[in-house]
């Protein structure tokens, strides 16, 4: 892999990395502020969720840059990558069930009060968004198959070798 597209990468996920932290100490206190009308338990939920949220994009960033750091080692086709691409597969997977939670805290949120705070569209369109996301998770397993095979074989390789 060409150096320059490892560096972006890396700049990529440190600028995305500050931004998170910085969500995280300034956006969702103020977002708790604002949800200060809403049911306690809402207001606990949703801020519990995009912490949760965040630490998983956060997780998937370091699991990313360790596998970078194994590209440019020419140590990527070892079974220490696994558990990097299952950090990944993890993250993701949790970020599907997150916004699957949102979904749900809508739709009861609109069952226990009079008329619909959140749209039933949206409350499907996060669902669907949901069902994305594990989509995508599904996406990165199929690529760690891909992985254990690609070290099965230089493994064969090296012995030949």
């Amino acid at each position: 892999m060409d150096r320059w597209v490892v560096t972006a990468l890396r700049a990529v996920i440190a600028v995305a990395f500050v931004g998170a932290v910085g969500v995280q100490v300034v956006i969702v206190p103020l977002a708790w502020q604002d949800l200060d009308s809403t049911a306690t338990w809402v207001r606990v939920a949703l801020t519990s969720i995009a912490v949760l949220g965040i630490g998983t994009l956060q997780v998937a960033g370091v699991c990313v840059w360790r596998l970078l750091t194994m590209v440019r080692r020419d140590t990527v086709f070892t079974t220490r990558a696994f558990r990097y691409v299952d950090g990944v597969v993890g993250a993701i997977a949790s970020a599907s069930v997150l916004v699957a939670a949102v979904a749900v805290v809508g739709a009861v949120r609109n069952r226990t009060t009079a008329g619909d705070e959140v749209a039933p569209g949206v409350v499907a369109l996060m669902l669907g968004l949901a069902l994305v996301v594990a989509g995508v998770a599904l996406v990165v397993l199929v690529l760690r198959i891909l992985l254990a095979k690609a070290v099965e074989l230089r493994t064969e390789l090296d012995v030949v070798i």
